[in-house]
């Protein structure tokens, strides 16, 4: 069965049909370089790293274009305060674009075009708009005149009459039509220009998406991407250019994925609410802010907390401590005739986990009822290993280990389980005790005290001991492996 994806043009789930049998052209709106990235951006770039990944997983080759826009009003007014030329300032905020992603663990596309590198590309596509009547100059600026696309409104299903009406659109002579937007601006006093054959300026922002996606990827390719901010106006104005100029059509699919609120409240500096990338990573595991994303579909708004953050935290947790079993197996001795522990039951589902895993990814990439095959694959073999004796039985051993390595794949497609499952764990320790009055060396000490306690059957001491213990914050669980102690949550 192929992929299916929700396409914003159609407004319906369709089968993902490459335009090129096997190959994936594939184009994301990138950052406006101005400011630090904040968890908006996080959740863009995961959603797009994710689904290049499973695309990878599942045969496709992908080319993957995803451009810095790095000439803008914004880049401009911020580099102003903070006076410096804008290109400097640009350039700041990609590097510390690449800080943010490379913590995270987001692979590269294959290529990051920028904005200024492509003025030339940008004025051929804006002369033949011209040449065909889709544009028209008006004194130094020029403006797509959206009349002559009558297909304009088709992938934001907004009507032209109902958007002027709604719009606040300021005031300009210039312009054939209020909604017309602009291609090209003449030069201020200040500002970075260009040569152009309308005289010095710079190009808008729409018209940028639309020159170099055409240059890497052609008239036509298989999937446009961004968030559901940019549906309307900016690829709505890509539609129309692309279209216009080539006549044919611009992207076959189109996905947008959905916002992301703080503690259910737009993001906004003015509320206070508005945080970065690097501001939510000083407190969590980048994995846990990639397995919080990923726990909503990528359409569904997405509401940013502290307690959301604690529970992908102790998930994330789960899937490490999973992982450390899985590996700590290979100490462990099996013995021809010892009964199994895994039930037929168990067996079945563990087996069948990269069908279903798959399933709920070909459902318009959704991650979050594939994560929750995972986190069952992880609580059977929790289940088993909870009973497997210190020599246990080759099936059940060869059984785990698959499918920990399976669990440990398929995670990766979401950028999860990544590191050393010992080593997450230790550091996971060390960052826990940080600020409670007891040491790791104290715990296992204590730890040993009431194991000696309770084999001279002295359960009021191991009680008294465990309590102690509890009293510290540190929980303790038993199981037949032995017992382990973790952080009391809150």
């Amino acid at each position: 069965m192929p992929i299916q994806t929700y396409n914003t043009l159609s407004r319906r789930k369709e089968p993902l049909v490459p335009i090129t049998s096997g190959h994936i052209n594939l184009y994301v709106c990138g950052i406006t370089s101005y400011d630090f990235c904040h968890i908006g951006h996080a959740r863009s770039a995961l959603v797009f790293d994710m689904i290049v990944r499973y695309l990878r997983y599942r045969g496709y080759t992908v080319t993957y274009i995803r451009n810095f826009t790095d000439i803008d009003d914004k880049i401009i007014k911020r580099a102003a305060e903070q006076n410096v030329d804008a290109s400097t300032l640009a350039q700041r905020f990609i590097d510390e674009f690449y800080v943010d992603m490379d913590r995270l663990g987001v692979d590269r596309p294959t290529l990051e075009p920028r904005a200024t590198e492509h003025i030339a590309e940008m004025i051929a596509l804006i002369e033949e708009l011209i040449a065909k009547g889709l544009a028209y100059q008006a004194g130094t600026d020029v403006y797509y005149a959206i009349n002559t696309f009558p297909q304009y409104g088709k992938l934001s299903g907004r009507n032209l009459d109902d958007m002027q009406a709604g719009a606040r659109i300021a005031i300009n002579e210039n312009k054939n039509h209020p909604m017309d937007f602009v291609l090209w601006k003449g030069s201020k006093p200040g500002e970075p220009t260009w040569d152009s054959p309308w005289g010095p300026g710079r190009p808008g922002w729409h018209i940028e998406c639309s020159a170099m996606s055409r240059k890497y990827l052609g008239d036509s390719f298989d999937i446009h991407g961004g968030g559901q901010d940019l549906v309307f106006p900016h690829h709505e104005n890509e539609v129309a250019q692309s279209e216009g100029a080539s006549g044919k059509c611009c992207a076959t699919t189109w996905i947008h994925h959905g916002f992301v609120t703080i503690r259910e409240e737009k993001m906004s500096k003015s509320l206070g609410n508005f945080l970065t990338i690097r501001e939510v990573l000083a407190h969590y595991h980048p994995e846990a802010l990639r397995l919080f994303i990923c726990s909503t579909h990528y359409r569904n708004p997405l509401d940013f907390s502290e307690t959301a953050m604690d529970d992908a935290t102790a998930g994330l947790d789960r899937l490490y401590e999973c992982m450390a079993f899985i590996d700590d197996l290979n100490k462990k001795e099996s013995r021809e005739g010892q009964a199994a522990i895994a039930s037929a039951n168990d067996t079945k589902k563990l087996q069948s986990l990269e069908e279903r895993f798959q399933k709920a990814m070909d459902d318009d990439f959704n991650t979050a009822l594939a994560l929750g095959i995972l986190f069952d694959g992880v609580k059977s073999i929790n289940k088993i290993g909870q009973h497997l004796p210190t020599t246990a039985a080759l099936s059940d051993l060869q059984l785990l280990k698959t499918v920990g390595k399976l669990i440990r794949d398929l995670a990766g497609i979401m950028g999860l389980l990544r590191k050393d499952a010992a080593s997450y764990l230790l550091e996971k320790k060390a960052t826990m005790l940080e600020g409670l009055d007891i040491t790791e060396p104290e715990i296992l000490e204590a730890i040993q005290q009431r194991k000696d306690a309770r084999t001279a059957k002295d359960w009021a001491r191991g009680d008294s001991i465990r309590d102690h213990l509890l009293g510290k914050g540190i929980e303790l669980k038993d199981s037949a492996q032995g017992t382990t102690w973790t952080v009391k949550r809150g």
